[in-house]
This record gives structure tokens, C-alpha cells and sequence, in this order.
């Protein structure tokens, strides 16, 4: 990684911050109207704290685990290879890439680019899907905080609900959505296998993630990330970890995805036909502590834009009524229960009502 030099901040005169969110939200345009307009100088709200932006090179050069899934689906030693490669890979970094993974090259490169044909269309034919409610099961919005000084990320995302794997196809933008909906069969079918091998590198049976339901619903959110004309000012995604059980990342050519390891900002560049899988919260915390969510965040480009697309997988409506918390079977006197049992939106209305003052809330189930 080529250590990046942040250029001195500029120093703005008082702004009305809520005016600024207002009239951009009222565009319905997005990230990628205030590029198609030609800005050239980052309105206020999206400039960043210079220390969230460092970006040092690593003491060392570092690499992100890999795992082949080609064998898994035989028992065996090559499934047996898979799961220890999984298991190090969730309790050391929190990330790995997977290769071999089954989903189609075809159905991958047709999600990017229909990722990138809906967000390129024009404002006109996009817009009704612009909302901030979160309760939209398919909704067009930038993230902007919705509280009082947080910066905003540069990148709009299009996000799409499955509830119990389900969503009305009439629901998605039918620009892609053929593509959205082929895509989510292939990631449901990988959900299916990843339960397995998790459970079994928990050194739990291979069917007791999928019984108590905890990866049952998706959220499929398509980003897209434009050319920033003050790459040094902001941040495509600020540091954060994923609040979910697990997220399955398609990334295109451009990269600019990094995870904190050590201490470090690591890169994690594109691999062709590669997918990232990362533990999410709830994940560390029913293992407690075994697997590990880890802080990553994505830096605003002055190339691309760039396309990628994360699947987040969270309980069934069954499962999500039901206190989550360690497994029970992982527990022993040695191994003590490190969180309380919470139901899931008490964890998310934490989250999101500490905005940034939170990287992650996983400290404050701590027992």
C-alpha cells in the first residue's frame, strides 16, 4: 500500500448544515447528481475529520486470507480443509476471499452491471425510488446521517429488503430486475453452505446456524460510488463494522475497500471472480467471541465510479422475536458468556442512534 498524504484541510466558514442535507435530499438525485452537475469542490456535509481519513501503509505487507471452496460439498478431507481454512480466517481477520464459491461468473458480471445501468440512468427515472425511510423495503438513498454534523459518505445505494428470502419482483426497478433477482437465488443457495461451514468450524453440527434461523433475510444493497473531485475530503464508506450475522461482498475493478487488522489499514483489492465474506456483529457475538467483526471502511475514488454489491444476511421474523446471545453449547467455565441476550432491533436502534460517536456497538452487550 502507497502511504496517501492528506492535503490540509480547508477551513470552512459556519454553514447551515441542515439546509445543505435538505436541499440535497430534495434532488433526488444523489451523489451522482452532484456529479453529472459537475461539481468540482465537496459541499460541507461531506467532508470528514481529518483523523478518519489517515491512511497509513502497513509496517508489513499483508494479505487477506483466501479460501477454495472447490470439494466442499464432499466429506472429507478437502471439507475438512475448507472449514479450518474459514475458521482461522473468521477468528484471526474477520475477512477472507472466497474462490470456487459456485455463483456464476455470468450471473456476478450481470449483477455489476446492473448495479451500474440503474444508478446510471437519468434522475427522472430513478427518483421514485429516493426515500429515507428505512422501512422501504426498496428504496434509492446517499446514507446521509440524519444527525446534526455527521458527514455523509460519497456513494448512492439502491437497497432491497428480502424478508424470509422473499420480495415482491414487481418491487425492484425493472431495469435490473432480472438480475437482482437470479443473483439473490445464487446467494441464498451460498448462505445455505456458508451456514454449514461455520457451524461446523464453531465446532457446532453443520444444520444449527440454519436452525435457529439467525441468516434467513437479505438486504441486497447495490452501491455506487462516483468520481470524487476531493478524494482527500471524504469517504466513500466511513469506518464501521456490519451489524448483521455475515455480508457476502461482489466488488468491481477499482477497489478502494480496506479492513483494519492489527491496527492497520489493510487494502483489499479485486479479485476476478471472487467474492469477500466478513462476520458481522451478531455473528461475534453468538460465537462469543470466537469469529470476529472487524472495523473496514471503503475511500472515495478519483477513478470510476465503482460498483459493488453487499448482501447482508439477518434473522428470519421468527428468529429476530427470540433474544439472541452466545450459544449455549460454546459456553463452559473456561469459556464464560461474554454478552447479554438483547433482541436484535434493541441492537439496531443502538447503532444507528449513536451515528458516528459508534464505530461498532458490540462493547455495550458486553456483560
Amino acid at each position: 500500500m502507497v502511504a496517501t498524504t492528506i492535503p490540509a484541510q480547508p477551513v470552512y466558514t459556519q454553514y447551515d448544515w441542515a439546509k445543505q442535507v435538505k436541499e440535497f435530499d430534495e434532488t433526488k438525485a444523489g451523489v451522482k447528481g452532484l456529479v453529472d452537475a459537475g461539481v468540482k469542490k465537496l459541499p460541507e456535509f461531506f467532508v470528514h475529520p481529518p483523523e478518519s481519513l489517515e491512511n497509513p501503509p502497513p509496517e508489513s505487507p499483508l494479505e487477506l486470507p483466501t479460501v477454495d471452496f472447490t470439494g466442499v460439498e464432499f466429506d472429507g478431507a478437502r471439507r475438512r480443509e475448507v472449514v479450518e481454512g474459514i475458521r482461522a480466517a473468521a477468528s484471526q481477520w474477520g475477512f477472507f476471499r472466497m474462490v470456487n464459491h459456485g455463483v456464476p461468473s455470468g450471473v456476478m458480471e450481470a449483477m455489476l452491471e446492473a448495479v451500474r445501468r440503474f444508478h446510471e440512468q437519468r434522475r427522472e427515472d430513478k427518483m421514485e425510488y429516493y426515500s429515507g425511510d428505512s422501512r422501504q423495503r426498496v428504496r434509492l438513498n446517499s446514507n446521509v446521517p440524519p444527525r446534526e454534523f455527521d458527514a455523509a459518505s460519497w456513494r448512492d445505494i439502491l437497497t432491497c429488503i428480502f424478508n424470509d428470502d422473499y420480495l415482491d419482483p414487481q418491487a425492484i426497478p425493472h431495469v435490473c430486475r432480472k438480475e437482482v433477482q437470479e443473483y439473490v437465488k445464487c446467494m441464498i443457495k451460498l448462505r445455505e453452505t456458508m451456514a454449514e461451514l461455520l457451524s461446523e468450524a464453531l465446532g457446532l453440527s453443520s444444520d444449527y446456524l440454519s436452525r435457529i434461523e439467525c441468516m434467513k433475510s437479505e438486504a441486497l444493497a447495490s452501491l455506487y460510488y462516483p468520481i470524487c473531485p476531493e478524494p482527500h475530503l471524504t469517504l466513500g464508506t466511513p469506518k464501521h463494522s456490519d451489524t448483521t450475522f455475515l455480508t457476502l461482498l461482489l466488488q468491481d475493478h477499482i477497489g478502494g475497500l480496506q479492513i483494519l487488522h492489527k491496527n492497520q489499514w489493510v487494502d483489499v483489492p479485486p479479485v476476478p471472480g471472487a467474492l469477500i465474506a466478513n462476520i458481522g456483529d451478531l455473528m461475534q457475538i453468538i460465537s462469543n467471541d470466537k469469529f470476529v467483526s472487524v472495523e473496514h471502511r471503503v475511500l472515495a475514488q478519483p477513478i470510476g465510479p465503482r460498483v459493488s454489491v453487499a448482501c447482508f444476511f439477518s434473522p428470519s421474523s421468527k428468529a429476530a422475536a427470540k433474544p439472541f446471545g452466545p450459544i449455549k453449547e460454546l459456553l463452559s467455565e473456561e469459556s464464560p458468556a461474554i454478552y447479554r441476550e438483547f433482541l436484535c432491533y434493541e441492537y439496531f436502534t443502538y447503532y444507528k442512534t449513536k451515528g458516528q460517536d459508534v464505530n461498532s456497538a458490540l462493547p455495550h452487550f458486553k456483560l
